[in-house]
């Protein structure tokens, strides 16, 4: 049976982070699953909306989910972000539906307002993440790899949103999440533990902290240099925008030489499936990925 879901690619992916786009797209259709993406969707907020009002930002983020359930899909995205407020917006409307229906008439009475279909509260929201490892599965997806990534040391940086956003995460645990390492054995790399990668990347802060977001960021990524990483792979474009496209900055702040590269989990799952770089955009990182390539085309020629 062919995995479909209702597509919200998010503001980044379609703009700063274009190649999440891309080999998300990429990926999805190597493994047979159909996106049927949401056009009509709006930003999430990232977690600013609630700042002036919970009520906008629930009342955007039902009628984010409602297009979803119009298909009869779950929506699938593939920010951390995205994930965290669209989840947790989820999750208090369906208890709002029991506890505080008149609360719940509000939401939907805007809605209705404007023409929109109202809140159900009949599908869930899933990140590509959790599709990958609850729907789709490790087995399944081992099948489909044919390029292994043996000797890649991987780094994961989960983030916050994806783990802590939710008061239910039932594919892992926040505070010691195994999902994206099972990922990468699944496709041959190995994972490497270190204490930042499931802490803030600090993105949040970089408006107007700008100086503590960067040292944040370069503390994740010197611990994984140090920990032997090759890589760190991210599943939230907030995330890889604060440690990919900003090391240069890190860099200056905190006076050392990184150069790490930052993959998209999708990009990293798609590579092992013998898709090209150059499909995936691994070519637009503001951090060469170029060391990455070099090594798995090395360890093939062994």
């Amino acid at each position: 049976m062919t995995l479909r879901y209702a597509y919200y690619p998010g503001c980044v992916a379609q703009g700063a982070c274009r190649e999440l786009y891309q080999s998300t797209a990429a990926l999805t259709q190597a493994l047979g699953i159909e996106l049927i993406e949401l056009k009509k969707a709006s930003c999430c907020g990232s977690g600013t909306f609630k700042e002036d009002s919970q009520l906008l930002e629930d009342t955007v983020n039902a009628r984010n989910i409602a297009l979803a359930e119009e298909l009869q899909l779950p929506l699938l995205t593939h920010c951390s972000t995205c994930q965290g407020v669209i989840g947790h917006v989820d999750e208090r409307l369906k208890a709002c539906q029991k506890d505080d229906p008149a609360y719940m008439e509000q939401v939907n009475g805007l809605l209705q307002k404007e023409g929109c279909s109202p809140y159900k509260g009949s599908t869930e929201v899933k990140h590509l993440l959790w599709a990958l490892v609850g729907d789709y599965g490790l087995e399944a997806l081992a099948k489909k790899v044919t390029r292994q990534l043996s000797g890649l040391k991987c780094a994961a940086f989960y983030g916050c949103y994806l783990l802590r956003a939710q008061d239910q995460l039932p594919y892992d645990d926040p505070y010691n999440p195994q999902s994206m390492e099972n990922v990468f054995r699944t496709v041959g790399a190995t994972p490497v533990m270190y204490r930042g990668r499931t802490q803030c990347c600090g993105w949040p802060l970089s408006s107007y902290a700008t100086e503590q977001s960067f040292r944040m960021a370069g503390g994740h990524i010197q611990e994984a240099i140090a920990a032997g990483a090759d890589c760190m792979v991210t599943p939230c474009p907030l995330c890889h925008l604060n440690l990919d496209s900003r090391q240069p900055e890190v860099e200056s702040v905190i006076g050392q030489k990184l150069g790490l590269p930052v993959l998209h989990l999708p990009q990293l799952v798609a590579l092992a499936l013998g898709i090209s770089p150059e499909a995936l955009g691994l070519q637009k990182h503001i951090v060469s990925t170029r060391p990455v390539l070099e090594k798995l085309e090395r360890l093939a020629a062994v």
